[in-house]
């Protein structure tokens, strides 16, 4: 049986068609920073074989208020009363927009996953779980999965609620915390102790083990030797099961 796991890196570690060569799938960054021309995205797609998957993960601001950091590489002017408005899913044109220019990226790419990876500074309150559940609730997304990664200090129960209410794959470091939706993994690797974390033999072993059977997941590492462990970690799974 082929495997159903796809495994990547965030953001390319290398020209696309080499790293196609290799890897079938990938994370891309670009769109959560500042989403390419839509011409971009398309010819990224015709330049990888058709089998290739792209990940998108959602624009900022979508998830992340305008004092974050992150924004620093968004090319888009914002106004003062934008900043207000941006982020943690409000239910604002500013952030309606920016889910349909998110939505393009992902159509451009033919994409099957949209990740949307919320800061630390996302808490699980009252009006942020409201905002969040408006938002999954009033958009449509046709096929495409949906993975949240939820940052902070978060009940798992009110996590798995949410997920189960609006289908949502749960997004988590495996090596840090447990996913609430076994049967839907999107793992993101950082570095068990930062990101110039190099992943041993063992660990990747024991990574291949937490994996579901006949269930397509996704295995992204977003750590300094990510392509090497990447690939490692695809060649460990080729040598489990050796017929798919």
């Amino acid at each position: 049986m082929k495997s159903k796991i796809r495994i990547g890196t965030s953001g390319f570690r290398t020209n696309k068609v080499e790293y196609s060569q290799h890897l079938a799938c990938v994370e891309v960054q670009h769109t959560f920073y500042q989403p390419p021309q839509i011409s971009t995205l398309e010819r990224w797609r015709a330049e990888v074989p058709e089998p290739f998957e792209f990940a998108v993960k959602a624009w900022q601001l979508i998830t992340h208020e305008a004092k974050s950091p992150t924004y620093k590489r968004l090319k888009k002017k914002l106004l003062e009363i934008e900043r207000e408005e941006v982020g943690y899913f409000k239910p604002t044109a500013i952030v309606k927009e920016a889910w349909e220019t998110t939505l393009a990226c992902a159509k451009a790419l033919k994409a099957k996953t949209i990740l949307f990876q919320c800061p630390a500074s996302f808490k699980q309150n009252s009006e942020n779980i409201a905002n969040l559940e408006k938002f999954f609730s009033g958009i449509k997304r046709g096929k495409i999965n949906f993975a949240w990664e939820p940052r902070g200090n978060w009940d798992k129960n009110i996590v798995k609620d949410i997920c189960d209410n609006f289908k949502l794959w749960h997004v988590v470091d495996p090596f840090k915390e447990k996913t609430v939706t076994p049967d839907k993994c999107y793992f993101r690797l950082h570095g068990r102790n930062g990101w110039r974390y190099e992943y041993e033999t063992d660990e990747l072993e024991e990574l291949a083990a937490m994996m579901p059977k006949s269930k397509t997941s996704y295995v992204f590492f977003n750590n300094i030797r990510m392509l090497e462990d990447a690939l490692k970690f695809q060649e460990i799974l080729k040598n489990n099961n050796p017929a798919g």
